[in-house]
């Protein structure tokens, strides 16, 4: 099995999903074989590359609950090498049917326990919920995209509870692979301030790349497209080429 990584950040709007479908574009252009997990109700992975989570008839939601075989869920996207595990409306409900399922921390694993992709991204829910422990059990990696805004911080300290209880009672591989600034705009001085502050944090687990803001990242997700698709001359394209490679070669070593 290849490396499963846990995207994620208990807060929503901080390109939490952006940097999950282009990272794993991208990742897919280098010639790997890339699954992205969708394991957030609101679908926004599913619909940024151009599938509809209204007619999805089968997905996260029934690999959870064990209703449906785990490959017959999964599509193939309009990128060579990246595959999807979508989810559909029915996702919501998991948290209240996972309940009485055995070990259901585990069900995300045991469904992936046959999974033969070089990488697996899962895009977690913006909540601390059943479906982010399932990924966390699952996965051997978290990636953590922080927005370049003055509350920044605010909430990681949990976030980060939250993965050392995992290590400590489901999953003791688990660690943290990164954390990527986004939304960044070099003119204020803000941004920089808060780069400061997460770099005190979590020093050398701070990536080097900063995500840009930029409106043609904003405007891909309404495309169904990647930025490498909708843009690949864009500010954030090349931001998240450079990303990618740097994730590449923490992964390589």
């Amino acid at each position: 099995m290849g490396h499963i990584i846990s995207v994620l950040n208990q807060k929503g709007g901080v390109g939490k999903t952006t940097t999950a479908i282009n990272v794993a574009a991208q990742l897919a252009k280098t010639g790997k074989t890339v699954l992205l997990i969708d394991l957030d109700p609101q679908g926004n992975a599913t619909s940024g590359l151009g599938f509809d989570k209204h007619v999805i008839e089968n997905g996260t939601y029934e690999v959870l609950l064990g209703t449906q075989d785990f490959a017959t869920c999964v599509l193939e996207t309009q990128v060579d090498n990246l595959y999807l595990l979508p989810t559909n409306e029915n996702l919501a409900a998991a948290e209240i049917e996972l309940v009485s399922v055995l070990e259901r921390e585990r069900a995300l694993q045991r469904a992936l326990d046959a999974s033969a992709y070089d990488v697996i991204l899962i895009d977690c829910p913006p909540s601390l919920s059943l479906l982010t422990i399932n990924a966390l059990t699952a996965s051997r990696f978290v990636f953590i995209p922080v927005q370049s805004e003055y509350y920044a911080l605010e909430g990681l300290g949990q976030l980060l509870q939250v993965v050392q209880q995992v290590r400590q009672g489901l999953n003791p591989h688990l660690e943290i692979l990164g954390v990527v600034l986004t939304m960044f705009d070099s003119r204020t001085t803000l941004s920089d301030q808060v780069k400061d502050e997460v770099q005190k944090h979590f020093g050398d687990k701070v990536m080097k790349t900063v995500i840009p803001r930029n409106v043609r990242l904003a405007e891909a997700p309404s495309h169904g497209k990647t930025i490498f698709e909708h843009d690949k001359w864009s500010k954030g394209a090349r931001a998240y080429k450079q990303l990618t490679k740097e994730l590449s070669e923490r992964l390589g070593k």
